[in-house]
């Protein structure tokens, strides 16, 4: 399969907007479209945006997205490069794709002297966390909370 990743640019928000919900269903989570395009629109228009977003395309079709930010680590009193999303369609899975994104991510946190790459899936994910687990990432047992504001 060929394909390759560039920045989103505006022209893309609504197919990331589609792939998004596709993500959010995926994972069992809700996800409401009001007010996104424009606050993409905004981030995506920024000259030093915090958000690093990449769409995947097959050269036909976006097949998928992922989006990073950087943060720091108290911990590792260091930054680190967050990997918010990773998501592909289902028939683009299992063909390297995951693998030369992450691979380039690697890259990218090198460049930027991170510590390290923190990413989360949900415990049901067991395909991903094979994936996860197979390019040498180490799962913590945590549990993820939210508060609404």
């Amino acid at each position: 399969m060929s394909y390759h990743f560039r920045i989103c640019q505006l022209e893309d928000i609504d197919a990331l907007l589609i792939l998004c919900q596709e993500h959010a269903e995926y994972e069992q989570t809700n996800y409401k479209l009001e007010g996104k395009k424009e606050v993409f629109q905004k981030l995506l228009s920024l000259e030093n945006s915090p958000l690093h977003c990449w769409i995947v395309e097959d050269g036909r079709e976006i097949i998928g997205y992922f989006t990073y930010t950087f943060d720091f680590s108290t911990w590792d009193a260091g930054y680190f490069l967050h990997l918010d999303c990773l998501y592909l369609k289902p028939l683009c899975r299992g063909k390297g794709i995951g693998y030369s994104i992450m691979q380039w991510l690697k890259k990218i946190a090198v460049e930027r002297s991170c510590v390290n790459i923190q990413w989360q899936t949900p415990v049901f994910n067991e395909k991903a966390i094979r994936f996860y687990k197979c390019i040498g990432g180490k799962g913590k047992e945590k549990v993820r909370f939210s508060l609404s504001i």
